[in-house]
């Protein structure tokens, strides 16, 4: 087998971070921003969002791959180039116009698309068409689509419940998660207070037909026998199942939930046609079911958390023997969590039997390797690398024809992208760029053969909004809809993937939002720095599913959103040099990305402010507290304020004190707020449990008095995303928008 190193090579520490999980609180979605998160919360947790969960791998996106006939790919460019002409993006200066707050407000018109394996159906979340500040779950019948008529679509909305993602399955079905704010005693069950009583927002799965007219738990056998009513509660509250595809069985998935007796994990095969169900196997004793084979359901790996005494651990590996039956420890794969080097085994060579293993363990930047455990060894060279950037997965066939077949590799550069490697996916991806010039093609899943191909796809850029659409029979194309059809792409500020200098020399990436129309030379702009949440996450060039940076950008500010020491995804050194520089060394990464923007004239000195969202709230709240520093004024969204409270959330957990805890130290906010050197505002909403609505009022009480300080609770406003209303976003914008122009005035 080749090797692919090449000069374009957050990987996922969905095992690991799984079994870090203090609670069963479904408050993670694959909605959520990067700055959006204090903690980093594997997305497939969404759907299992418990301890010792398998790795996303079990659960990627499936792909069908179809053929696409090279000889016939000229006329399908052809075709392209006079079909999409008006839906390119002219270049040119466009004349100043504000992104209006109700552009942002409105729930995206459709967005998370997906398509069912058979290609006969896709789903959706869409706006209501009674009402576009919700979300409504929605189908449409693609099974004899032509590209000549628009898509029909069946929309099912609920007064009760908010539906927040869809997944077209097989066999006709369809997967739904709904919310729903909630208030009362969660009794240590999902994440909140373990006493009196928490608002909240509660996650619940339901399975339907691509009809969507009659919703059900499937998963909801009664309260078992032995097991509590206090258990049955908890399990209700947080402990939704995970459903692992099986692409090669047309009607089963695998479901994995957990026993109510035990807590332990069980799998169960799940016939969606007929509702039947059948036990498998379930996790014992310390081991944890990691890989599941997506031909057949067979249990590859398995994980360990070994206890080695003083906070110290390591995370062991154990692969199945196929002689003995039994699974094997591979001590290759051992990684200390003290020196969090990533260890992922992601999928299973049927070809040469090994495996597919992302891991940094050789290098700054993680790699893909094959390692065989029969020898217990690596590769000696990696099978993808990429100099810059970490590589994230492996694409594998799940067609019959190519099953297991290595059609690409996945990276995480300054968008995820995908390295194609299987000749028809590399022609597809090249067609589609060249049709859409400017901006991200991201394919998403296709089915089909070579009589009635579909390939379901989405592109996006800074400045164009997720749009989604098939391509069918290799040559026409059908548009299924755009998030945020309203926004006017020339009307908005470019962005670039940049690097500066900190000033200890360690160099630091960024994204940098121009305001429309600025050119170097310009006057320099008054300018915000923006750093993500997390603070284990990054950023990525694409859309803002938040709006805020073309938000600011078409105010007339520059954007800089830092990728600080301590962000995740840009590679192992970076990752752990921001461990105990809270408020310190990541705080002095803020300042130089500052002054960087001064000296290149992207901003004017004594006009910059600082905004941040959860961990970027800290930021905020630390930049105004260090006396001295570029920022006029600071903006703090659901921001931690207090290190010591913080840092209690690891008390009750070793294994999350061992990994991540110890990493939480620095300039405590909240311990130096007699320092407070500039405006402030606060901004936080009530529905928060991820972090705690006292932060933001601890804070402002403690400087209320300088005159300096606003604070602003928002009603029903979790910490994620998918928890925020449209009168969450509109009064979080126009808070901040008056705030910079009447109180800071910058």
């Amino acid at each position: 087998m080749g090797k692919f190193v090449t000069a374009i090579t957050v990987t996922s520490r969905d095992r690991l971070l799984a079994n870090l999980r203090p609670e069963c609180g479904a408050n993670a979605t694959k909605f959520c921003p990067g700055r959006g998160r204090i903690f980093q919360i594997p997305a497939h947790l969404l759907v299992s969002p418990c301890r010792n969960a398998p790795t996303a791998a079990a659960y990627r996106p499936r792909f069908n791959i179809v053929h696409l006939k090279n000889q016939r790919f000229a006329l399908f460019r052809s075709l392209f180039g006079i079909a999409l002409a008006s839906a390119l993006v002219g270049s040119g200066a466009a004349a100043a116009q504000k992104l209006d707050v109700e552009a942002i407000a409105r729930m995206p018109d459709v967005t998370g698309v997906t398509m069912s394996a058979e290609g006969d159906f896709i789903a959706a979340i869409r706006s209501d068409p009674r009402d576009p500040t919700k979300r409504v779950i929605a189908t449409a019948d693609t099974s004899k689509v032509d590209g000549s008529k628009p898509l029909d679509w069946v929309v099912t909305p609920s007064d009760r419940m908010s539906f927040v993602a869809a997944d077209a399955l097989k066999a006709g079905r369809v997967l739904a998660v709904a919310s729903q704010v909630w208030t009362g005693n969660l009794g240590g069950c999902g994440e909140g207070r373990t006493t009196g009583s928490t608002k909240t927002y509660l996650y619940k799965l339901f399975l339907s037909d691509k009809t969507i007219k009659d919703f059900k738990d499937p998963f909801d056998g009664g309260r078992a026998l032995g097991v509590s009513a206090e258990t049955q509660r908890c399990l209700e509250i947080g402990a939704n199942p995970q459903i692992i595809d099986l692409p090669l069985d047309p009607e089963s998935v695998i479901v994995r939930h957990l026993d109510g007796m035990t807590l332990d994990a069980r799998y169960s095969r799940l016939n969606l046609r007929t509702g039947q169900t059948a036990n498998l196997y379930k996790d014992v004793g310390a081991l944890a079911i990691a890989l599941i084979d997506p031909r057949d359901g067979t249990v590859r790996t398995k994980t360990k958390i070994e206890n080695k005494g003083d906070l110290a651990y390591d995370s062991e590996t154990y692969i199945l023997n196929a002689a003995t039956g039994n699974f094997d420890l591979e001590a290759p794969l051992t990684v200390d969590f003290a020196n969090r080097n990533e260890m992922n085994v992601v999928a299973y060579d049927e070809e040469t039997g090994k495996y597919f293993v992302v891991t940094d363990k050789f290098s700054d930047k993680t790699a893909i390797y094959l390692y065989d455990p029969r020898t217990d060894k690596f590769d000696e060279q990696p099978l993808f690398a990429h100099k810059d950037f970490n590589a994230s997965g492996v694409v594998l066939g799940r067609s019959k024809d190519k099953f297991g077949k290595i059609l690409g590799f996945r990276y995480m550069g300054a968008d995820p992208t995908i390295f194609w490697t299987d000749p028809e996916m590399v022609s597809v991806q090249k067609g589609l760029e060249g049709a859409f010039k400017g901006q991200t093609v991201n394919i998403i899943s296709g089915a089909g053969d070579d009589g009635n191909a579909k390939i379901l796809f989405s592109v996006e850029s800074p400045r164009n909004a997720p749009s989604y659409y098939l391509l069918l029979n290799k040559t026409k194309l059908l548009g299924i809809g755009a998030e945020r059809p309203w926004i006017k792409p020339e009307t908005l500020g470019e962005r670039s993937l940049v690097y500066y200098d900190a000033r200890d020399g360690l160099k630091i990436p960024g994204y940098l939002t121009l305001p429309p129309g600025f050119k170097k030379g310009d006057p320099a702009p008054p300018a915000i720095v923006l750093p993500h949440g997390g603070p284990w996450a990054r950023d990525f060039i694409g859309w803002d599913g938040s709006g805020w940076t073309q938000f600011l950008a078409t105010r007339g500010y520059a954007v800089l959103q830092p990728q600080y020491r301590g962000s995740d995804g840009w590679g192992h050194n970076l990752w752990l040099a921001g461990d105990s520089q809270w408020g310190l060394k990541m705080q002095d990464d803020k300042d130089d990305g500052a002054n960087w923007m001064v000296k290149e004239g992207y901003a004017k000195e004594g006009r910059i402010a600082i905004f941040g969202y959860s961990y970027g709230g800290f930021a905020a709240f630390a930049a105004s507290v260090r006396p001295g520093g570029p920022f006029k004024c600071a903006i703090a969204g659901a921001g931690v304020s207090n290190l010591t409270r913080i840092g209690n959330n690891w008390g009750e957990s070793r294994l999350a004190r061992a990994f991540q805890g110890r990493t939480v130290g620095g300039m405590d906010p909240q311990q130096n707020t007699a320092k407070l050197a500039m405006p402030i505002l606060i901004y936080h909403g009530d529905r928060d449990v991820r972090v705690p609505l006292f932060h933001a009022t601890d804070f402002y009480n403690a400087v209320k008095g300088t005159g300096k300080a606003k604070l602003v609770v928002l009603s029903d406003m979790g910490h994620q995303m998918d928890k925020w209303t449209s009168q969450n976003h509109r009064d979080s914008l126009k808070a901040i928008e008056d705030f910079l122009a009447n109180d800071c005035k910058l």
